[in-house]
C-alpha cells in the first residue's frame, strides 16, 4: 500500500489510471521521434495530474520565479531539497509546461499503475547501492538530456521529512556538468506537512521558489567542482527563511 489510508491509497491510483489516457499518445509519439510533440505532452499531461490532485487534496501552492524557467526546448536539470512524497507533485505543478522527468527508487517500478505511468514520463529507475545499475542510468540520462529533454533531481537522496535539509549528494550534478546543460536550483517549502508530519494526507500551504538558472558551458573544472555546494546553500539559504 502506498499510504497508511486506503481512501489515500485508492485517490492517487485513481489519479494515475486517469494519466493513462494520455500514455498512448505519448507512446506514439515517442516511436516516431518526435521529440519536441512529446515533450509537449508530457508537460500538459503531467501538469493536469498534478494539478488534480492539489485541487483533490485542497493544497495551496505559492511559487515565485516562474520567470526563471527556461523556454520548454531547453533542457536542463532541475535540483530540488526533498521533503516528501508529494515533492513531486508540486516539481509538476510549478514548472507548468515545462517537461520533466525523475529518477525514482526501483521499488517503484512494479506498484500498479506508478510503475508504468513513471516510464510514460520518461523517469528512470535505479537501484540504491547497485554501481551498474547507477552507471547504466547516468549514461541513458546523458542521452535523454541530449535529445532536449529534462530532468529533477533531489541530491539528498531521501525524504526529509521536516523543514530542515539533508547533504546533497554531489555526483547528482554530473549529469548537468557533462552534458553541459543549466541547473535550476529549487526550494521546496512545507512538503512534509502534506504526509510526513501526521502519517496521512492533508491539506496545507506549501511554498516553491524557483531560482535563477546557473550555465554549466564553460565551467572550469574548480567551478564545476564548487557547484554542488552553490545550489545546496541556495536552496538552503532560502529554506531556512521559513524554518521556525
Amino acid at each position: 500500500m502506498l499510504f497508511k489510508k486506503l481512501g489515500d491509497t485508492v485517490r492517487i491510483i485513481k489519479s494515475f489510471s486517469k494519466f493513462s489516457r494520455v500514455a498512448k499518445d505519448i507512446n506514439e509519439t515517442r516511436g516516431k521521434c518526435d521529440f519536441e510533440l512529446e515533450k509537449s505532452l508530457i508537460a500538459d499531461a503531467t501538469y493536469e495530474w498534478a494539478a488534480g490532485l492539489i485541487k483533490d487534496f485542497n493544497v495551496t501552492v505559492n511559487i515565485s520565479g516562474q520567470e526563471n524557467i527556461p523556454p520548454r526546448e531547453q533542457a536542463c536539470v532541475f535540483i530540488a531539497n526533498h521533503q516528501g512524497y508529494g515533492d513531486i507533485v508540486l516539481v509538476f505543478f510549478a514548472l507548468k509546461g515545462h517537461q520533466v522527468g525523475f529518477i525514482a527508487k526501483d521499488s517503484l517500478r512494479n506498484i500498479p499503475f506508478l510503475g508504468k505511468w513513471i516510464t510514460t514520463i520518461r523517469g528512470f529507475f535505479i537501484k540504491r547501492g547497485n554501481a551498474r545499475d547507477a552507471l547504466k542510468m547516468i549514461t541513458e540520462a546523458g542521452q535523454y538530456l541530449k535529445d532536449g529533454f529534462s530532468l529533477a533531481i533531489f541530491p539528498e537522496g531521501t525524504r526529509s521529512q521536516g523543514p530542515k535539509m539533508g547533504v546533497f549528494k554531489p555526483g547528482s550534478f554530473k549529469l548537468a556538468t557533462k552534458n553541459k546543460v543549466p541547473v535550476v536550483p529549487i526550494t521546496i517549502k512545507g512538503a512534509y506537512k502534506l504526509y510526513e508530519q501526521q502519517g496521512e494526507i492533508k491539506g496545507d500551504t506549501v511554498s516553491i521558489v524557483i531560482h535563477k538558472p546557473i550555465e554549466t558551458v564553460g565551467l572550469t573544472r574548480k567551478e564545476a567542482i564548487e557547484l554542488p555546494a552553490k545550489v545546496e546553500k541556495i536552496i538552503k539559504d532560502e529554506l531556512e527563511k521559513s524554518i521556525d
